[in-house]
């Protein structure tokens, strides 16, 4: 019986992909976030709406990894805090404490997933902050508890709050 020959442009097509299955199939996985702040008046008129990319932090990083491993196990991430000075790797700058800029938690905080390209890819946590006090806020921070580990921070040019002012923060973290 005489063999059958696939025709050329199929041998090149089966050779690629088992090159390329012998090579090992490598996956680049990485995090985007972002923030979107939205600064209103006592009257709820509109101040300030801003979208500002954001860092992913090493030790979020290392603390999202632990999460995936049952034995190592982890806190997931429900607090938002924002302050009056710049980020470190670990910690904000100068987090507010007082005036309705204290850190936003549990019930405070609503955490969910949504759809940004496939479904259930991106975590988004929503909080408001309503302001006693006027501060000129500069950075913000996700973390997993009251003196957590922080997933994610950034600063930014002056929000100018003021007494009555309301802050909505809509954090996402995306996984690509």
């Amino acid at each position: 019986m005489a063999r059958i020959r696939k025709p050329k442009i199929v041998r090149q097509v089966v050779r690629t992909i088992t090159r390329k299955r012998g090579d090992g199939i490598m996956e680049t996985v990485k995090m985007i976030g972002e923030i979107h702040l939205v600064l209103r008046d006592k009257h709820r008129r509109l101040k300030e709406d801003r979208l500002i990319k954001n860092t992913i932090t090493d030790v979020g990083k290392a603390e999202l990894a632990g999460l995936m491993v049952a034995d190592v196990g982890g806190t997931g991430w429900d607090y938002v805090a924002i302050g009056i000075g710049s980020p470190s790797t670990t910690a904000l700058g100068s987090e507010i404490a007082s005036g309705g800029g204290e850190r936003r938690s549990g019930a405070n905080v609503t955490g969910t997933r949504v759809t940004t390209t496939v479904s259930n890819d991106t975590g988004q946590w929503v909080t408001t902050f309503t302001f006693t006090s006027g501060f000129a806020v500069t950075e913000a921070g996700i973390f997993n508890g009251a003196d957590g580990i922080m997933l994610a921070s950034q600063s930014f040019s002056a929000l100018n709050v003021a007494s009555g002012d309301t802050l909505q923060i809509t954090w996402k973290v995306k996984v690509a």
